[in-house]
């Protein structure tokens, strides 16, 4: 977001002033940089001080989410039995606590900070367009969150952080084939599609924020050997269905582009497997081969 105030009750007027501009494209999820109330102030609070802050904040968005009828991500520190964690709280629409993600990789000066790392058993969140995972800031350098909220069937990874990451955060999306979507204290926030192509950015012009619509009716495929089979899709659904192939690295989306085909059907029409079935077919057999 690249703001900066003199306090953090300032951070969080700012923050809802601009959230007014977004609100007039009735966002189904809002979520915000990692715990944004306390960073980038002129304040230097110590830790209960900045719980005390980031409580208010809950409550404020709470309301919000409520008031907007939208998801809310609001990243803040939160306390639970004597620990404290960088945390994400999940609001449902009617602003209710869904739950909540601790950043399970902290830095050195966190934990030195007090900061505890959160359970390496992280949630999903069950949304009704699909199920979403959350990673903070410095997670992105492991993959065992990401991979873990893959095979937990998350549809959307959103990621608040305090740096922008750059081609990470597309080779996330890429590796585990589901969208990504950063929230950053400075510079560039993006949706990474599920083949790791930036969809929407923020900029010069567009420094705040960024709102997308994001298709998730779409499968990620090994292109050979269901290439076979792609004459066939496109003759049956024509401009219902959009095939892409990535040549170089023989990946294939397959994107229904209208509400009354869905992409589990195609794949089961045709005997198609997804990217990671057919992965994991062949090291099945190849486990088995060793085997025998």
């Amino acid at each position: 977001m690249g703001l900066h105030t003199a306090t953090s009750r300032l951070m969080m007027e700012e923050v809802k002033r601009i959230l007014e501009d977004i609100f007039i494209y009735q966002p189904d999820i809002l979520c915000l940089p990692e715990v944004f109330p306390t960073a980038n102030t002129s304040e230097n609070l110590t830790l209960p001080e900045q719980l005390e802050i980031c409580n208010d904040v809950l409550q404020e968005f709470s309301r919000l989410a409520e008031r907007q009828r939208c998801y809310v991500i609001c990243p803040v520190y939160t306390v639970e039995n004597g620990k404290t964690y960088n945390a994400a709280v999940v609001f449902n629409r009617d602003g209710s606590k869904q739950g909540e993600y601790r950043k399970i990789h902290l830095t050195e000066d966190e934990i030195a900070y007090g900061l505890t790392p959160g359970p390496l058993d992280l949630p999903v969140f069950q949304a009704e367009f699909g199920k979403f995972g959350i990673q903070i800031c410095f997670d992105i350098l492991w993959d065992d969150g990401w991979e873990k909220l893959r095979h937990k069937g998350a549809d959307i990874v959103f990621w608040p952080s305090a740096y922008a990451g750059g081609q990470m955060v597309n080779a996330k999306a890429w590796q585990h084939k589901y969208v990504v979507a950063s929230s950053t204290r400075h510079g560039t926030a993006k949706i990474c599609d599920i083949s790791g192509e930036t969809l929407v950015h923020t900029g010069r012009w567009d420094s705040n924020m960024y709102c997308e619509p994001v298709n998730l009716e779409k499968v990620f495929l090994h292109t050979w050997p269901y290439v076979a089979h792609f004459g066939a899709i496109r003759k049956k659904y024509g401009k219902k269905v959009r095939i892409t192939n990535y040549h170089e690295e023989e990946w294939s989306v397959i994107e229904s582009l209208a509400p009354d085909v869905f992409v589990a059907d195609i794949l089961k029409e045709f005997n198609l497997k997804t990217h990671e079935q057919h992965t994991r077919d062949a090291e099945t057999a190849q486990i088995k081969a060793r085997q025998g």
